[in-house]
């Protein structure tokens, strides 16, 4: 018999309470969101919320390589190969059910614990981002990579994105540069650093502990039993964002993208990490960059929920035109690393193209009209 993709689980507590355990289970695929995955949080995670009994919830996944290396994009691939630039239902769903869930994260109503060790990218980032308490490990690394696949950091990273520190959101949507535990914390993504060796430590603390079903109290119940195990990690990590942020800011400065583009392509730095990320957004979508650099000037004062609604047209918009495909195929399908962009430059990427990306693509209510 095959094994569910989430596995479920409740730890019962030193008073009458329980915490909800969640385990992505599919580490061959480094744990990538899938719809099924989705279609069994979801309904789980509404009716731990429900539940008196339940006074928080722990996200996690086994394997040592990943907590989740992205959405699972395969099935995407196949179904805009079958359906181009008209209507696409299995894109519907799968966006649709995948901002839903993220959406319920960031407003759950109890203590949301997510242990984000290994590789969190992309739709993993969506997972942990809303969470309440986000653990990283000194082997955690995290990177919102859209660009290489022709589509741009969705799953609210135009929200979490636009409220880091200066302008490292824009630069990181640029350049997909991998950020360590660090990093995380210094960017907003993470709250603390524990080493991944003390996590059964934790699980037993918050077993051991009384809850009162009270979310504020549990909450910061849940904070007090993380805090000690904070300075767990052998050698304190060094944040390259932090040591590198005037460079950052200066390279994404201002409102002319073209002006950034060149900033990006001509940097010539001794540090390896900036220099990888300039290469990458040379090689990256013009497409993506557009469509990123468009939603960063649109949400700035929008809700969350205005922004996953904006974003899903996006995404829809993505799915309707070619790059987002050929980035699947170059990265994932075929894999020879040589994706053909159209337009292959960003100086042909017209604000009427990136219009046509972020229109409604149905009518009638928004799929996400229930938001609030």
């Amino acid at each position: 018999m095959t094994e569910s993709v989430v596995l479920f689980d409740e730890i019962q507590t030193a008073g009458s309470h329980r915490f909800g355990v969640a385990t992505l289970n599919a580490p061959a695929s480094l744990n990538s969101l899938s719809v099924d995955m989705v279609r069994l949080l979801t309904p789980r995670l509404r009716a731990w919320a429900q539940d008196p009994g339940i006074a928080g919830v722990v996200l996690q996944a086994t394997g040592e390589k990943a907590f989740c290396a992205g959405g699972d994009l395969r099935q995407l691939y196949v179904s805009l190969g079958e359906h181009g630039a008209n209507r696409n239902p299995y894109a519907e769903s799968f966006f649709g059910e995948e901002y839903e869930l993220d959406y319920l994260i960031h407003t759950y109503p109890k203590p949301f614990l997510c242990w984000g060790h290994g590789i969190v990218m992309g739709g993993g980032i969506g997972l942990m981002a809303g969470a309440s308490h986000r653990v990283v490990t000194e082997k955690s690394r995290l990177a919102m990579p859209e660009i290489n696949i022709g589509l741009y950091p969705d799953v609210a990273g135009s929200w979490f994105l636009r409220r880091m520190p200066g302008r490292v959101g824009l630069f990181l949507a640029f350049t997909a540069a991998p950020l360590n535990a660090a990093d995380a914390i210094f960017c907003g993504l993470a709250d603390i650093c524990i080493a991944h060796e003390h996590k059964a430590q934790v699980l037993d603390t918050i077993a051991r502990a009384r809850w009162q079903g009270e979310a504020r109290a549990d909450r910061a119940t849940l904070s007090g039993l993380l805090a000690p195990h904070g300075a767990s990690a052998d050698e304190p990590q060094r944040s390259v964002v932090r040591a590198h942020f005037d460079t950052i800011n200066a390279l994404v400065a201002g409102d002319d993208l073209l002006a950034i583009a060149q900033r990006l392509r001509t940097l010539h730095s001794e540090d390896p990490w900036l220099q990888t990320a300039a290469a990458t957004f040379a090689k990256g979508s013009p497409t993506s960059a557009a469509l990123a650099f468009a939603l960063w000037q649109r949400v700035h004062h929008m809700s969350l929920a205005e922004v996953f609604r904006l974003e899903y047209w996006a995404s829809l918009g993505a799915c309707a035109h070619a790059d987002f495909r050929e980035g699947i195929r170059a990265l994932l399908i075929e894999k020879d690393r040589n994706p053909r962009w159209n337009p292959p430059t960003l100086e042909e990427v017209s604000p009427e193209f990136i219009e046509d990306h972020l229109r409604p693509r149905a009518d009638g209510p928004h799929p996400l009209a229930a938001l609030r």
